[in-house]
């Protein structure tokens, strides 16, 4: 990223994300805050498999799409705000770990569209992360929008 942090940015997405009840929900907590890269982690939880097992796609993409999206939050103005407009993921392989690393980070920085990329990563005790799947993302600066802030 450029030489123009973005003031408070980390204290910026620390408190949207804990206004974010989705992510409290699934039990994700941000444990990387960098211009330009995010990541969450959350621990394996049977009430979040689908029929055999695995983390639900459903929450992989979540977990993804904030990673993704507070990545870009991470390198906008402080009175501006952002909302996914587009996202694809790829599911590389079954969800199966003990805890769960998402990692997003900006492709390409803009003032009104911004690209992220994430990585989502299974982590067991007994072996390397291994890669899960894998996101581009495409977000919204949003400016001036009541009801849209932070």
């Amino acid at each position: 990223m450029d030489d123009s942090d973005p003031p408070d940015f980390r204290r910026r997405i620390r408190e949207s994300f804990a206004r974010q009840a989705a992510m409290e929900t699934i039990g994700a907590e941000l444990t990387l805050v960098e211009q330009g890269t995010v990541e969450i982690e959350l621990p394996f939880d049977e009430k979040l498999t689908q029929q055999h097992g695995f983390l639900h796609a459903g929450v992989i993409s979540a977990a993804l799409d904030s990673a993704g999206t507070y990545a870009a939050y991470s390198v906008i103005d402080p009175d501006a705000s952002i909302l996914t407009i587009e996202f694809k993921v790829n599911l590389l392989s079954p969800g199966r770990g003990e805890r769960f690393l998402f990692r997003g980070e900006v492709t390409k920085p803009g003032t009104t569209i911004i690209v992220s990329d994430g990585r989502g990563y299974a982590i067991r005790s007994d072996g390397p992360a291994k890669l899960i799947a894998s996101m581009t993302g495409t977000m919204m600066v949003i400016r001036g929008r009541e009801g849209i802030e932070g």
